[in-house]
């Protein structure tokens, strides 16, 4: 299971771990996530890249809905754990103005 979702100990954030490479082949899976974690009210949003290997121009699409449907600009995620190559590639596309990027 590509990607995992769990909540904080104060059940305020949503913890969505994606494992191995975040591409489009997983694109049904982080969707069903994010309306998992929609719909149990958490105001805070963490994605746990420590464990992606990899990942394309997809994921960069799916981090942009996921914003979206977050409330945008109103939006509470981060992204930790992110190795140097994902950092760099997400800085590319100046996701950092996007997303807090630990």
């Amino acid at each position: 299971m590509p990607v995992k979702i769990s909540p904080s100990v104060d059940g305020k954030e949503a913890v969505i771990a994606v494992i191995g490479r975040f591409d489009f082949n997983i694109h049904e899976e982080f969707r069903q996530a994010l309306d998992k974690a929609k719909a149990g009210g958490f105001t805070r949003y963490t994605l746990d890249f420590g464990a992606v290997d990899d990942m394309d121009s997809a994921a960069l699409g799916m981090l942009l809905l996921l914003r979206d449907s977050l409330g945008g600009d109103k939006a509470n995620i981060r992204v930790i754990r992110c190795r140097r190559e994902l950092r760099e590639m997400l800085e590319m596309a100046n996701f950092q103005s996007l997303f807090q990027i630990t």
